[in-house]
Formats: structure tokens, C-alpha cells, sequence
């Protein structure tokens, strides 16, 4: 028997949450982010998703895997509302920034196009 998979995506208003239950079929919740129903929406959420009470444990050994990711931190960025904050980088890791993973789409090309950042660098 298969298990739960739940991806969530916490954003600033709403805190959207996916489950695909053992036989494949996908559940959705949409709750608030903040509210003083609970203390943590992403809980909230996968507890609508499996019809749990407040008081209720969450069965964890039919949860295969949570994914989380969130909209509030890119948000800040692209809006300029983040706080300031600086990157420490010893020397000889300056274009870690711009390397990241190695996860890009031409490992070779030799007439790539560097794009500059869209933050302050000293």
C-alpha cells in the first residue's frame, strides 16, 4: 500500500497544500497562513486534507513525504521589501551565486551570454 504525498506552498495570505492519497487521487486545502484557529497552517492544511480534528495525531507511517516551498521570501525580493543582509563568501567563492547547483541548461556553451545580478555585490 501506497502513502501520502503532500506538497505545500506557503505564501503570505493562503497556505495552499496538495495530497495524493494512496490510490492517486489528488486533495486540495486552501487556509489561511495566519490564523488563531492553529498554530501552523501547513499542519492545518494536510489535517483538512485527511479529515483530522484539531485534537487529533496526524498518522505519520501513511505519510510517505512532505514537500514544502514558499512564496514569501521571493515575494520580499522581487518587491524590495526584504530586510538587508549580506552574504559572507570566503575568497575563491565569489561566483558561487551564479554557479548554485550546476543545475543549468548549457554546461558548455562557449558563447554564453552572463547575466548580471539583480542585488549589490562588493
Amino acid at each position: 500500500m501506497s502513502k501520502w504525498f503532500f506538497a505545500v506552498d506557503r505564501g503570505g495570505t493562503f497556505t495552499d497544500v496538495i495530497g495524493v492519497d494512496s490510490l492517486g487521487k489528488i486533495h486540495t486545502s486552501k487556509v489561511l497562513s495566519e490564523s488563531t484557529s492553529y498554530d501552523d497552517s501547513i499542519i492545518a492544511g494536510i489535517r483538512q486534507i485527511l479529515q483530522l480534528s484539531s485534537e487529533e495525531k496526524i498518522p505519520l507511517e501513511k505519510i510517505e513525504r512532505v514537500r514544502i516551498g514558499t512564496t514569501i521570501a521571493t515575494n520580499a525580493l522581487l518587491e524590495h521589501k526584504g530586510s538587508k543582509t549580506a552574504l559572507l563568501i570566503t575568497s575563491g567563492f565569489k561566483d558561487i551565486l551564479e554557479i548554485g547547483n550546476q543545475a543549468r541548461q548549457y554546461h558548455h556553451h562557449l558563447y554564453l551570454t552572463i547575466h548580471y545580478h539583480q542585488v549589490e555585490m562588493h
